[in-house]
């Protein structure tokens, strides 16, 4: 299924799967490799990132691990702005998201440089956000959760996950495309709100978000817990399960893999695109 995405006026093709690139400006992520906390070590890992082959850059200041503490607007400007700023200036073709819920930071972000807005609330959380995204005319990643960062594995409970999670993108896209937001990805929400089994029966349908709703899946898998309970690892090691179910999320129709180590994910796109095209892969003689 053909995909692209207008990026302030950069078109960027999401035919076929491609990278993103986590940039946490914030000092408690969930994985310690992660965690940045000043402009200068933020464009280096930019500038791996990018030579790695990732094609979006997602920059967050507010942690949204499980039962993360909240941080004030003010903080989270001045955690992001000056990294966006930075970034697009000594990468001015780079493709940058801000990951927020507030309209605030996304409209600050897209005036710094970013293009596109990924938001864990849908919405929820800040009702001018909606919109704001029309306005500012960027795409936008729509990503389910049950619940708060602060409450959401607490009992995670639903009858149907998969029904339920596309009951949720089916009513939101209506809402996003009623305010005027033309560009609209898909994230399911691995980890926000879910058990070890939600996360993987999500996994195993992934597929069903894009064939009802014609639009690409962002599959946000990076050493999560669902990883690294069924493994019994810390964050630290998971890069290996990280590995495998990304080729699952790409076999059942992700679109962007949002991830820690760009080029680990690259070389898993690389060999989905042989086995998915047919391409022989044998040595040549």
């Amino acid at each position: 299924m053909a995909y692209s995405i207008n990026c302030r006026g950069k078109l960027l093709e999401i035919s076929h799967p491609i990278a993103m690139g986590i940039l946490n400006i914030t000092p408690d992520s969930f994985y310690a490799g992660g965690r940045l906390d000043a402009v200068e070590p933020a464009l280096r890992q930019a500038d791996r990132m990018l030579a790695a082959g990732a094609a979006i850059l997602d920059v967050g200041g507010v942690s949204s691990r499980p039962g993360a503490a909240d941080v004030p607007e003010a903080v989270e400007l001045g955690r992001v702005i000056p990294v966006i700023e930075a970034i697009h200036r000594q990468f001015p073709d780079a493709v940058l998201s801000i990951d927020t819920w507030r309209s605030s930071v996304a409209q600050a972000s897209i005036e710094a440089g970013a293009s596109l807005v990924n938001d864990i609330s849908a919405g929820r959380f800040d009702e001018n956000l909606y919109p704001s995204i029309a306005r500012l005319g960027c795409p936008y990643v729509l990503m389910h959760m049950q619940g708060t960062p602060q409450t959401m594995q607490e009992a995670p409970a639903y009858t149907d996950v998969v029904q339920e999670v596309l009951d949720f993108f089916i009513a939101e896209t209506a809402k996003l495309r009623a305010a005027g937001v033309k560009d609209i990805l898909l994230d399911p929400g691995f980890g926000f709100g879910k058990t070890v089994e939600h996360n993987f029966a999500l996994l195993r349908n992934l597929q069903v978000f894009a064939q009802i709703l014609g639009l690409p899946v962002l599959a946000g898998l990076s050493r999560k817990s669902m990883i690294c309970k069924v493994l019994q690892v810390k964050p630290e090691h998971a890069l290996n399960g990280t590995t495998a179910l990304h080729m699952v999320a790409l076999q059942q129709g992700a679109r962007i893999l949002r991830v820690h180590d760009v080029r680990e994910a690259v070389e898993v796109i690389r060999l989905w695109e042989a086995l998915d095209d047919g391409k022989s892969i044998a040595p040549q003689q």
